[in-house]
């Protein structure tokens, strides 16, 4: 993209001489002091270099660019990376997903989407973000903080949304399938080999609230085994920090992550 001309780089207008004139005997003499235009050499001066105006105009592109990443990062789009294997087959540990910030700020959260959270009550074990050194560890979260890097996801779990607000979501044990007000529901995200629970249970959803479990269900800490932690094992709305809706990496793996709209389709409201 080119760079636009400042007024530095303008030219002189045509037919304008840089090069004062010296003042001929009888017009009262040169006049050294006169000479507006010249250097100590006598040379006619010249525009300022095009350099600095370049490094000006490059720093200005290049800030506007990291605003513009920022705002992205902070209101419509983010990325994260998938750091366990919670959702799996969809997810890999590794993936990149791309999150929309839009939910539920702007649009509903509905049942059967992969949402990115952040830890509601101690779900996860503390974790130390990995050191790079103090030069390292500050690019990385100068690249994270205006979105040029995806979140490593400390802090933040990625799960699948069972239960909105006011649902009885609930399981009779191994070989049950898990019901939503009473309907069983067909899951086919769930890993092959999984069970739907292998634990029985049977939770109410609380208002501005969320029910979560993963894809691999034997192998997540979900909504079921947080229930004695602050928030009941439920997800606050506020919480969420959006809905993932592509997988970006690896690249063979790229594609939309959709929800699966019929699984839910014959469940009443609460």
């Amino acid at each position: 993209m080119s760079a636009p001309t400042s007024s530095d780089d303008a030219q002189p207008a045509e037919g304008t001489d840089l090069t004062a004139v010296p003042l001929t005997d009888g017009q009262g003499g040169p006049d050294d002091g006169g000479r507006a235009a010249t250097n100590q050499g006598g040379a006619a001066s010249r525009p300022a270099p095009r350099r600095s105006s370049v490094l000006r105009e490059t720093a200005i592109i290049v800030v506007a660019a990291l605003v513009l990443s920022w705002l992205i990062k902070t209101f419509l789009v983010q990325a994260f990376y998938i750091p366990s294997e919670s959702m799996e087959d969809t997810l890999q540990i590794g993936d990149r997903v791309m999150v929309s910030r839009l939910v539920p700020s702007h649009l509903d959260v509905h049942r059967g989407d992969i949402i990115v959270f952040k830890d509601p009550g101690h779900w996860l074990p503390e974790q130390e973000k990995a050191d790079h050194g103090p030069v390292g560890n500050a690019v990385v979260d100068a690249l994270t903080f205006v979105g040029l890097r995806p979140n490593d996801a400390v802090g933040h779990l990625i799960k699948r949304v069972i239960g909105l607000p006011g649902d009885t979501v609930a399981c009779a044990g191994p070989g049950k399938p898990v019901t939503v007000n009473g309907v069983a529901i067909d899951e086919p995200y769930l890993k092959p080999g999984s069970e739907p629970s292998q634990d029985a249970f049977s939770y109410t959803v609380p208002a501005k609230s969320l029910f979560v479990m993963g894809d691999n269900r034997q192998d997540s800490s979900d909504s079921r085994y947080n229930t004695g932690k602050p928030g009941g094992g439920f997800v606050p709305m506020d919480d969420v920090v959006g809905t993932a809706f592509v997988k970006v990496w690896p690249l063979s793996d790229a594609g939309l992550l959709r929800n699966p709209g019929d699984t839910f389709k014959d469940v009443p409201n609460p």
